[in-house]
C-alpha cells in the first residue's frame, strides 16, 4: 500500500486529494494535513466582504467529506519535511502539530510515499509595518483573504455606510498593500463591489474611493495585462479597465509600494521615486504572499530548506530559475510536471510552487524597491494543477511510469476568469475573460503573448450570473456530490 500525503486542503490540495482517493481506491490511501476544519471557496469572500452572502455560504466542513470520500484527515500544521527519514525512521515523513481542540499542540510525524506541497501561501501582512487585521500586526486595514476576514471587513464598511448616512464623508482605499504583492484580481473585485454596495445604499455621493496597487498599468493583474477580443475588436484590458473605473467615478493610483499604514493614513513609494500618503477612512490592502515557512532536513538532521525551498518560501519543482533579465524570460521557464527536482516523490501545486520569475516586466523605483506584482497562480490554474499532479502519482503508484505522465504548464494553459464588479439579480455584472495561454509566449504569440482568438472577454450582467452560478457549482465539486468529477476544474 501507498500512502499520498497532501499538505493543503484549499483548491489545489483538494482537487489533488480528491481525485487522487478517486483514482487509488482502497488500495492505497490518501492524508490530507490541514491546520482548518472547513473548506473555502475564496473567490466568494468578496461578497462576504460587503455583506451579500454570508460567511456559511462559502464554507463547508472537510471532516464528512473526506470520510466520505476514504481521505484520512489531520487536522494539523505541518511544520517540516524529512525526505531521506531521520536516524530512527528510514522513510520520509512530515512533522506536523494537531490544531483541533482535542489534540491541539500535540505532534505527529506522518510518513509518505508521495508528498503533495498544496499549502498556498503565508499571508504576510508583516511584510508592511501597520498592515494587518488584529493587534500583533495592526488593527488599520481589513482583508478578505478568509471568509472571517471577510466577515470582519463587511462590519467596517457597514460602519462607514451608517456614518455616511449621518453625514460624515468617507474615504474607501482598496488595492495592495505591498510592492511584490499579487492578487490584484480579488482587490479589483472588492472595490467594485464596495462601489455597489455604497451606491445601492443612497450614499454614493458621500464617498470617494481610490485603487492603489502595484500594477505598472491598470488591467495589468500580475500577467503583464491581457488584449482581448470585444465585440469583434481587440482591446486592452488598460482601456478596458481604465473606461470602467472613470464610468464609476474610482480614482486610482498605480506603481505604488504601500510602506507603512498607520490610522487613517498609507504611505507610499511610486516607481518614479516620489514618496507620498494616501489618507483613508477604511482600507481593504491585501497582504504579500510568502511560502508557509517549512524547515527541510537530512537523515542526519542537517538544515536542507534552501535545497527544496526557494527563498520566498515556495517549493522549487521543474522550472528554469535564475534568469533575472525580462528579455530572457520565456514560456518554457515554467513549470509543467511540478516535482521537485531531487526528491521526486514530492510535488507541489497552486500557489505553493516556486514560479521562476514575474509575469509582468520587473521594476524597481529608484531607491531599489521592487514594485511588481508577483505572478498569480491561483483558481483555475490551481485546481488543473493539482488533478494533473494527482494523475501523476497514481500512474506512478500503478506502475505505469516512473516519471509524472501529466503536464500542466500555465504557458501552455487557458483559464476563464470572471471578475464581480457588483452583485446583482438584474442589475449586478462582472467582467468574464478567457485567456490563453496564462503565461504569455511572445514566440508563438508576436506582441501580445497571446492567441487573440481564445483571449476574450465582456463586462455585463451576463458575467455576473456566471460568477453566481459558478459559486454553487464549485461548491458542489468541493462537497463531492453526484456528477463531481464531471464538473470541469
Amino acid at each position: 500500500m501507498a500512502r499520498v500525503v497532501v499538505m493543503g486542503g484549499g483548491i489545489s490540495g483538494h482537487t489533488a486529494a480528491t481525485f487522487a482517493a478517486k483514482w487509488l481506491g482502497k488500495n492505497h490511501e490518501v492524508v490530507v494535513v490541514t491546520p482548518n476544519s472547513q473548506w473555502n471557496w475564496i473567490p466568494s469572500n468578496i461578497w462576504v466582504g460587503v455583506g451579500d452572502m454570508p460567511k456559511e455560504k462559502v464554507l463547508f466542513d472537510l471532516a464528512p467529506v473526506y470520510k466520505k470520500a476514504g481521505i484520512t484527515y489531520k487536522q494539523a500544521k505541518a511544520v517540516s519535511i524529512n525526505p531521506q527519514g531521520d536516524k530512527k525512521n528510514k522513510q520520509p515523513f512530515i512533522s506536523v502539530e494537531m490544531t483541533n481542540d482535542n489534540q491541539a499542540g500535540q505532534k505527529e510525524n506522518i510518513i509518505y510515499d508521495y508528498l503533495i506541497n498544496a499549502t498556498g501561501p503565508k499571508l504576510n501582512f508583516g511584510a508592511t509595518a501597520g498592515l494587518g487585521v488584529d493587534s500583533t500586526l495592526g488593527e488599520h486595514t481589513v482583508s478578505v483573504c478568509t471568509a472571517l476576514h471577510a466577515e470582519h471587513a463587511n462590519e467596517k464598511l457597514q460602519e462607514s455606510i451608517e456614518k455616511m448616512k449621518k453625514g460624515q464623508r468617507q474615504k474607501f482605499l482598496v488595492g495592495t498593500g505591498h510592492g511584490t504583492c499579487t492578487c490584484q484580481g480579488a482587490a479589483f473585485e472588492y472595490i467594485f463591489n464596495v462601489e455597489n454596495v455604497i451606491r445601492r445604499a443612497g450614499v454614493r455621493d458621500m464617498a470617494d474611493i481610490k485603487w492603489i496597487s502595484n500594477e505598472q498599468f491598470l488591467g495589468d493583474f500580475g500577467v503583464a495585462g491581457v488584449h482581448i477580443t470585444s465585440n469583434g475588436h481587440i482591446v486592452s484590458s488598460k482601456i478596458m479597465l481604465e473606461s470602467l473605473f472613470v464610468e464609476r467615478d474610482v480614482d486610482w493610483l498605480i506603481g505604488a509600494h504601500v510602506s507603512k499604514v498607520e490610522k487613517g493614513k498609507a504611505s507610499y513609494e511610486l516607481l518614479s521615486g516620489e514618496t507620498g500618503e494616501e489618507k483613508f477612512d477604511f482600507a481593504m490592502l491585501i497582504p504579500p504572499f510568502a511560502g508557509v515557512g517549512f524547515k527541510a532536513y537530512d537523515k542526519d538532521g542537517g538544515d536542507i530548506t534552501d535545497t527544496i525551498f526557494a527563498p520566498n518560501g515556495f517549493l522549487k519543482v521543474d522550472a528554469i530559475y535564475g534568469k533575472t533579465d525580462f528579455s530572457e524570460f520565456k514560456a518554457e521557464d515554467w513549470p509543467s510536471t511540478y516535482q521537485n527536482p531531487i526528491y521526486k516523490n514530492i510535488f507541489a501545486c497552486g500557489i505553493a510552487f516556486a514560479p521562476p520569475h514575474p509575469i509582468s516586466q520587473p521594476k524597481k523605483s529608484p531607491n531599489g524597491t521592487m514594485i511588481t506584482p508577483a505572478p498569480p497562480r491561483t483558481g483555475m490554474p490551481s485546481a488543473i494543477i493539482g488533478k494533473a499532479v494527482a494523475a501523476s502519482i497514481c500512474d506512478m503508484i500503478k506502475g505505469k511510469s516512473d516519471e509524472p505522465t501529466h503536464k500542466a504548464s500555465m504557458a501552455k494553459m487557458g483559464a476563464a476568469c470572471v471578475a464581480s464588479t457588483g452583485k446583482g439579480g438584474f442589475n449586478g455584472t462582472a467582467a468574464a475573460l478567457t485567456v490563453y495561454p496564462v503565461v504569455p509566449d511572445y514566440e508563438k504569440y508576436p506582441g501580445t503573448g497571446r492567441d487573440p482568438d481564445h483571449t476574450f472577454g465582456e463586462i455585463g450582467l451576463a458575467g455576473h450570473w456566471i460568477k453566481h452560478i459558478l459559486h454553487y457549482l464549485f461548491m458542489w465539486k468541493a462537497k463531492l456530490k453526484f456528477g463531481w468529477t464531471l464538473i470541469p476544474e
